[in-house]
């Protein structure tokens, strides 16, 4: 057996089941060992694409997945979707073949290049090195890059030598004894206590829901958790940028924030502004470099978040009605009334985004693009759990959308995958329309196409700057969707969307692109994005 072959044999028998990328010479030998030893391999039409797929199906799984790329150039492609991973904690193996020869065409430095995105570079050395690598993802939730040198690829192993995975499972992290008392102190004394749950919370909705009981404490979540307190009727939804007016008003009137699992950042806490003047801040997350990284906390807590909500909940004491003392209300955008402003040649895009809220089946993921139009679905759409939205912006490219509903389709497969892109995210991503058709699933992918980069449209358009290099002429997507297979409509008005129902209501056997035409409208988030630069 060669290097390649046992390589490609110990990354699955680590616990490597589903891949994703584009072949190379590179990497030809060491995924079809992947393939051969069990896993299933998905050929992305460009490596950017297979990055993100690869980013989703691992949050959407909670499981590692693995990205096969060609040496340099192949790596290079896939970066930003690698950094987006790397940013978000996402256990994830880049496997990419290496050359060691300055001189090659192919040679960059691909260790630093891993680095430079936050990114974990490995080289191997033996079929054991890479189930070390697939263990550090897994057990540092990293971003791993497994560097396969050309050079030793070919070279002989022992046939007899034994591949033991030796992955051990992360092991949660148990709060100090004192640092959690201080946090029954705080929730004990608190009168209006608000629970704000991050990407580090996804798995521990059961445990903060019944400590939330005894404190009295009002649900939400970071727009990565969006979902996660789905039909809690104390559930304020997304803190931060996408809030509503309501959501907004009682977050900022909580005497006592506790982030679980979550940043707290400038995006959930819009720049403090949801933090009173009076307010304690709470942080609890397992690693201990994030506590008060982005703002300053009057408490920090170490331990993984189901085990430490728990704990606190057995030692609460007598439940106190807290915040629930108040009328909580509707906390929803799509009851927030507004001006329509449609045209018979364009729809709002807020007029849109409900109406296909009421027309999706409630088992849906959903995957949301960057750009100006994001805040839309984002906030109308709803989704059924945690697992139904997956929101790669820790990075804010444009044109990851279609990536990431490819990802969590694969993740979540008895759920129809909903992609939210605008018209330039999608135009960059067009190439992965072939990777939707090719595996044969029913997929809405939703273009809100205003025919402009819509952030810097109405982030510079007011100061009367020209836009000439953000806007585009016309392009007809339904036509580029019908070139890729799919079955396409052009939305102006909501007429139009009974196209929309046929397809749901049929059998859907191709995939449905909806080009919709939407009023040059900015969202109320942008400012606070534009904040942020």
């Amino acid at each position: 057996m060669d290097v390649a072959s046992a390589v490609g044999r110990a990354l699955v028998a680590a616990g490597v089941r589903q891949v994703f990328g584009v072949i190379g010479s590179g990497n030809f030998h060491v995924t079809n060992a992947m393939v051969a030893a069990g896993a299933r391999f998905v050929a992305a039409r460009h490596e950017g694409g297979a990055a993100t797929m690869a980013d989703a199906y691992a949050r959407m799984s909670g499981t590692v997945a693995a990205l096969s790329v060609h040496q340099g150039c192949g790596l290079t492609n896939a970066m930003t979707g690698i950094a987006e991973a790397a940013k978000s904690r996402t256990p994830l193996v880049v496997v990419a073949a290496e050359v060691s020869e300055p001189k090659s065409n192919f040679y960059v430095d691909q260790s630093a290049l891993a680095v430079a995105v936050g990114a974990v570079p490995v080289r191997v050395t033996s079929a054991e090195s890479a189930v070390e690598a697939v263990a550090l993802a897994v057990r540092e939730r990293r971003t791993v890059l497994l560097n396969l040198p050309l050079r030793e690829q070919a070279l002989e192993v022992p046939a007899a030598e034994p591949v033991v995975p030796g992955v051990p499972e992360r092991v949660p992290q148990v709060p100090d004894d004192a640092e959690l008392a201080a946090l029954v102190r705080l929730l004990q004394d608190a009168e209006r206590p608000v629970f704000v749950a991050g990407r580090g919370a996804r798995r521990a909705r059961h445990a903060l829901e019944r400590l939330a009981e005894s404190c009295g404490a009002l649900l939400a979540t970071s727009a990565v958790a969006h979902g996660l307190f789905h039909d809690n009727p104390w559930s304020l939804g997304i803190s931060g940028g996408f809030a509503s007016p309501r959501t907004a008003e009682l977050i900022r009137g909580a005497d006592l924030i506790v982030g679980w699992g979550c940043a707290l950042n400038m995006w959930t806490m819009r720049h403090g502004q949801l933090i009173g003047p009076d307010a304690n801040v709470v942080q609890v997350d397992d690693e201990t470099s994030a506590l008060g990284a982005h703002r300053e906390v009057a408490l920090g807590v170490t331990g993984d978040v189901a085990l430490t909500a728990e704990k606190a909940y057995e030692t609460f004491g007598d439940a106190t009605p807290g915040y629930r003392m108040v009328e909580v209300g509707s906390v929803r955008w799509r009851d927030v009334p507004f001006a329509d402003t449609s045209t018979t040649e364009r729809i709002d895009p807020r007029t849109l985004s409900i109406a296909l809220d009421d027309l999706l089946p409630a088992e849906r993921v959903v995957a949301v693009d960057s750009g100006n139009f994001m805040g839309f679905p984002s906030a109308y759409l709803s989704v059924p759990d945690e697992n139904g939205f997956c929101f790669t912006q820790a990075f804010q490219s444009i044109g990851l959308g279609l990536a990431t509903a490819i990802g969590a389709a694969l993740a979540q497969p008895d759920r129809l995958p909903v992609a939210a892109v605008g018209d330039g995210g999608l135009l960059m991503s067009a190439a992965e329309l072939d990777t939707v058709r090719r595996l044969g699933r029913p997929m809405v992918v939703v273009a809100y196409n205003d025919e402009a980069y819509g952030a810097e449209v109405h982030h510079f358009g007011p100061g009367g700057h020209p836009l000439d290099t953000v806007t585009f002429p016309p392009t007809d997507l339904a036509a580029v969707g019908r070139g890729y297979g799919f079955e396409s409509v052009t939305v102006r008005t909501v007429d139009d969307l009974g196209a929309v129902k046929t397809w749901l209501d049929g059998n859907r056997s191709a995939p449905l692109l909806v080009d919709a035409k939407i009023v040059q409208a900015p969202s109320w988030w942008l400012e606070e994005a534009f904040r942020g630069h």
